[in-house]
């Protein structure tokens, strides 16, 4: 047997043959495929744009831009040969006026005043624009007072070789102080994480800052780049989605002297809702991540990028610690930097594991209904009924006992009835009369309370059960100790009345 080693990228595959030929008889092995990445790990986009026809001259219209964006070699080379052209261009035009002057038959004369001394030919008309341009005054050729349109030419050179200094010079200054540089020195983890944290499952990268000058006002924004397909059918690819990191806490605005960990929950607002161990295997994203801050020693605008793909991203995984208490200052390990390891995390969704603790454990539902201070009895009993009774029902059943016909006016109203039913329902007749009256003038309530039967009211409560009787107290004295002063008085009048 004998090993062959192939590279195909950076990745290597060892494929073992036989010299017999048998070998050749098994299928070869299959290339991995490189993922194409919207944003590479340098924060390089991978986008060209093409096909542009007119819109070309857009970019002339802003040509110290257009500059600024080229490349180092053509910058260079735009430099170079901007000023070669300018100064030919420009040592012609000083022998063009020798020569038709007849300067140069002339040069030797003495009593022969010249437009520009001692220029013999183009070599010397060419030294005599750069000692004028550069303003190196050897005082060996010089303009005479007798050549106006020498004149005219030195004033037009000063100014066309002020704004070419201007232009060049200014274009290349700024793109020597670009702060793409400074974002060589931020760190992204190669790896994102997602395991439990606070009970939360959550999504985790680690940035890191390695420089001792600080990012002011350093801010921290992903987005999600997935292709999906809406209900009407229109495919949007690399459609980009928000992933909140602290956005509404102001978690994302970061203090970047030491390596931070990125956290995003993942809840019901996250697009990673239902995603789990196992469709991470099939899905196919991208999560681009994008900081922001100023340059603390230039002040520029300062941004770097960098991106996780599905196979970036470990499942039940936590970052190793990195920031350890010396005497007298905390050190930072960035070998550790990257290093992640495993911890338990459960390898379902946050979708599937909330739909399983709903199915296992039913009576949670009334807790979750008195969690809120503004649930109606309403919202409870449709929580009641979706989570144990409707789940259980056939479908056409469910329609059947459904609300969803019913106005929500008339819902309210049944569902106040039904806490009133349920709350005197089990009380006597003459306990729930009473009850129904709470708000009704002292001469109606005598009216309605002639037609009560002449029994007194302990012996009513006596014959309540035994749990509704230690609630009321145990008896009619102790009740009417624990009643409210209006309603005291209200039995008071009541038993003189059937005394009459």
């Amino acid at each position: 047997m004998s090993a062959l080693r192939k590279k195909f990228g950076d990745d290597y595959q060892v494929v073992t043959t036989s010299s017999s030929g048998s070998g050749f008889n098994q299928p070869p092995p299959e290339k991995k495929k490189k993922r194409q990445r919207f944003v590479d790990k340098n924060g390089r986009c991978n986008v060209q744009h093409g096909n542009l026809g007119g819109e070309t001259s857009r970019y002339l219209s802003d040509l110290f831009t257009t500059l600024v964006d080229l490349k180092w070699r053509w910058n260079l080379f735009i430099f170079i040969l901007t000023y070669t052209v300018a100064w030919l261009f420009m040592a012609s035009m000083w022998w063009l006026i020798a020569y038709i002057r007849g300067d140069l038959n002339k040069a030797h004369n003495d009593k022969y005043t010249p437009c520009v001394a001692n220029v013999y030919n183009f070599p010397s008309a060419f030294l005599f624009f750069i000692e004028t341009e550069a303003t190196i005054g050897y005082g060996y050729r010089y303009i005479t007072d007798k050549c106006p349109e020498g004149i005219i030419l030195f004033l037009f050179q000063s100014i066309l070789g002020s704004i070419v200094d201007a232009f060049l010079i200014g274009c290349m200054f700024i793109k020597m102080s670009q702060p793409k540089k400074r974002a060589e020195t931020l760190m992204f983890s190669e790896h994102a994480a997602i395991s439990m944290r606070d009970g939360k499952l959550t999504l985790m990268f680690r940035v890191g800052n390695l420089r001792n000058s600080h990012m002011v006002s350093a801010q921290i924004r992903c987005k999600l780049l997935k292709s999906r397909q809406t209900p009407e059918g229109e495919f949007l690819p690399l459609d980009q989605l928000e992933l909140d990191v602290g956005f509404s806490t102001g978690a994302d605005q970061l203090f970047l002297v030491s390596p931070l960990t990125i956290c995003h929950v993942i809840d019901t607002k996250s697009p990673f809702y239902d995603l789990s161990q196992r469709s991470m295997q099939t899905e196919q994203f991208e999560i681009v991540v994008i900081l922001e801050g100023i340059v603390e020693t230039t002040g520029m605008t300062c941004q770097a990028r960098t991106s996780y793909t599905e196979d970036e991203v470990l499942w039940g995984h936590r970052f190793f610690p990195v920031i350890s208490l010396e005497e007298g200052f905390f050190k930072v390990d960035y070998s550790q930097f990257h290093a992640t390891f495993e911890v338990p995390t459960p390898p379902y969704s946050v979708k599937e594991q909330e739909e399983a603790l709903l199915l296992s454990s039913p009576l949670m539902a009334p807790s979750l209904c008195n969690s809120g201070e503004k649930n109606s009895s309403l919202d409870c009993l449709e929580t009641l009924e979706d989570n144990d009774s409707t789940t259980k029902l056939p479908t056409k059943l469910q329609k059947i006992t459904g609300r969803d016909g019913l106005p929500k006016k008339l819902l309210r109203m049944s569902s106040t009835t039904s806490e009133m039913t349920y709350s005197f329902g089990d009380l006597p007749m003459k306990l729930q009369r009473i009850s129904s009256v709470p708000g009704v003038s002292d001469d109606k309530q005598g009216g309605k309370a002639s037609k009560i039967s002449t029994e007194p009211i302990s012996k009513s409560v006596a014959d309540l059960p035994p749990k509704l009787q230690r609630l009321a107290g145990g008896g009619a004295g102790r009740m009417d100790g624990h009643l409210p002063p209006k309603l005291r008085k209200m039995n008071s009048d009541l038993t003189l009345k059937l005394k009459d």
